[in-house]
This record gives C-alpha cells, structure tokens and sequence, in this order.
C-alpha cells in the first residue's frame, strides 16, 4: 500500500463520517448525474458537492428494493474505499450486507482483510452477488446466506452457517431494517408493525444469543441505530421505536459484555440515500427532497460511513463500548 493511502489512528478519530481515504463517485453514480470530481489520495474536499443533491425522481420501489436499481445509484466506496489492513485475519457477519451500509460495511471489510459473511432477503440476491465479488476481488472469503431475520429458526442457522463457513466469528454488525412511512398510527397494520419489531429488535437478539458463545474476547458487535432514535418524525412511528431500542441494547450489552473483552457499538445515520428510502420508508415527497435539509444540502451516502463501521471494529479501538457515533450531515444526534 502506498503512504498516501495510509492514514493514522489520529485521523481516523478526528474524521468519524468521512471516508477513510479517496472519496470517489462509483461510475454509475457519475453516469446517474453526479457533479462531484473524483478525489484521489488524500486531497481535502468540498464535502457539499461530494455527491448528488435533491431533487431526485420519484421511483418507488416494492420493499425491500434493490439498491442497484436507484437513481442515482447509491456509493457504497465500491470505487472508493482503500484498506490500510486493519482488520487481517477476522471474521465478520453483516446482516444487510447487499446493500446501503451493510454493503459499505461489507466492501471495506474486506479491503482491510476480513473475510465476510452477508445475510440478505433473497430478493436482493442481485445486489448481493455483486457484494460478493468484490469481496472475493480482495482475495478474501465472501459468503452470501440469503433468508428471513424474522424467521428465529434462520437465525439460528445463520450464525452457524457462518462458524462453519468462516471457521469463527469476531465481528457481528446487525444492520439490516425494516422501514416503512405512515402518516399516521391509524395507517400501520399489526402486520406491517410485527414485521419492523421482528427484523429491527428481535432478529439482532437472536443472533447475538446464538453468536455470544463463539466470540472471544476481543469481539466487536455492532448495530444500525440513527438519528430517528434522538429525533424520530412522526411517519417513523413504529420505525423510530426499534432505532431508540437499537440504541438502549448497545449500551446494555456494552456493560453485560465488557467485562468478557467484548466490545458494543452502535451508528446513528442522519439521511442517507439507501434503498430504504424507495421501497416505503419515508413519504413521495421526502423521497424527492430526501437529506436536503442537511447542513451539507445532501444526502449522505453510505461510502462516507464506512470508516465508522471499521474503526467500531479495529482492534485500536479498544476503548470505545457502548458509544454511539452518529454521522448525519449536522442535523441529528448524537
């Protein structure tokens, strides 16, 4: 790896919510309209004209929705993202990992030297196998499970599948979700509810139950909380509910764990542009607006999260359990 590809413990503390080096619009990003010049090295940028700003077409999507499909195309640092072998040798399972930051989590963890596990619904296994060639790319394992977080039993099997696969876990990132927008309470069935509870709270309690007596110490877990867990909107209602819970299991496992060397993490996204916010999760309006309201003028995207995801589970950052670290374009918490 070349020098100007490297960056210090420092930086990576002082730049949470950037990308860990060349920040980069992938080429369908750039084809999809992106206005943004490629950034090489470590050059410093204009982070408001990064990438894409709203409007953005109205294009619904039927859940969960394939991120490849997105117009314009979600940066997941396909392009982008350059390891520095922060994470040679460990094992890591990415529930979401076909996608949005699961798919960024998943890219950069395979450039540091992880070799990864995604789980995603098997309708998305279009953008699933794309993940996996690129993790295989960097000469790393890349293992696609597709299934059902709802289902306990494929949860079950998952965390299994996965030991057997990888010979190991030590990193455990819960980042798949269900959301879908109601502008009123009156508007969510007990279905649609039941099926955001199970895939956003119950399916993370499955398989860290199922995952606890594998990791060693020195583990990392780390959960998708966001800012809808601080300030949620009032079409998020059931949504919101699970991103708060998300937060209050990080910071209960943080302290029941801690003492067996195993660290809990959450990241709080503000707006960024994933297929969540296609496929239902927030109001034709707000699409097309989406993360306009930033202090940035923008969407984030998820390449620019990516490097949280691999500092909550780089061995030097030992010190942090039970943080939340939140990267939302200056408008959310914390």
């Amino acid at each position: 790896m070349k020098d100007q590809n490297k960056i210090s413990r420092r930086q990576i503390v002082a730049g949470l919510g950037t990308t860990i080096a060349a920040v980069a619009i992938s080429p369908a990003l750039a084809m999809a309209g992106g206005a943004a010049k490629r950034i090489s090295g470590t050059a410093i940028s204009d982070p408001t004209k990064l990438y894409p700003k709203p409007p953005f077409k109205f294009q619904p999507q039927p859940w969960p929705g394939l991120q490849s499909k997105i117009d314009p195309v979600p940066d997941c640092g396909e392009t982008s993202y350059k390891g520095s072998g922060r994470l040679i040798g460990r094992k890591a399972l990415i529930t979401g990992g076909d996608s949005g930051m699961g798919r960024a989590a998943a890219i950069a963890y395979a450039r540091e030297g992880a070799d990864v596990v995604i789980n995603y619904y098997p309708t998305e296994e279009q953008d699933a196998q794309e993940v996996i060639a690129l993790i295989r790319k960097e000469g790393r394992k890349g293992i696609a499970i597709p299934g059902d977080l709802r289902d306990a039993a494929f949860c079950k099997q998952l965390v299994h599948k996965a030991l057997d696969s990888l010979g190991g876990l030590d990193i455990i990132v819960s980042n798949a979700g269900r959301q879908q927008a109601a502008e009123s309470i009156l508007d969510v069935s007990t279905e649609e509810f039941d099926a955001i509870m199970k895939t956003n709270i119950y399916a993370p309690f499955f398989i860290i139950r199922e995952a606890l007596p594998h990791l060693p110490p020195g583990s990392a877990i780390i959960g998708t909380t966001s800012e809808q867990a601080y300030n949620p909107d009032p079409w998020l209602y059931a949504y919101g509910q699970t991103k708060a819970a998300t937060m209050n299991y990080v910071k209960s496992l943080a302290k029941q764990l801690g003492p067996k060397g195993i660290r809990v993490n959450g990241v709080a996204p503000g707006p960024v542009w994933t297929a969540l916010q296609v496929s239902g999760g927030t109001t034709p309006d707000k699409q097309q607006t989406f993360g306009g309201w930033t202090m940035l003028g923008r969407p984030g995207q998820p390449a620019e999260l990516a490097s949280i995801y691999v500092q909550l589970a780089a061995a030097d950052a030992s010190f942090a359990t039970g943080q939340i670290y939140g990267s939302s374009g200056g408008v959310g918490q914390p």
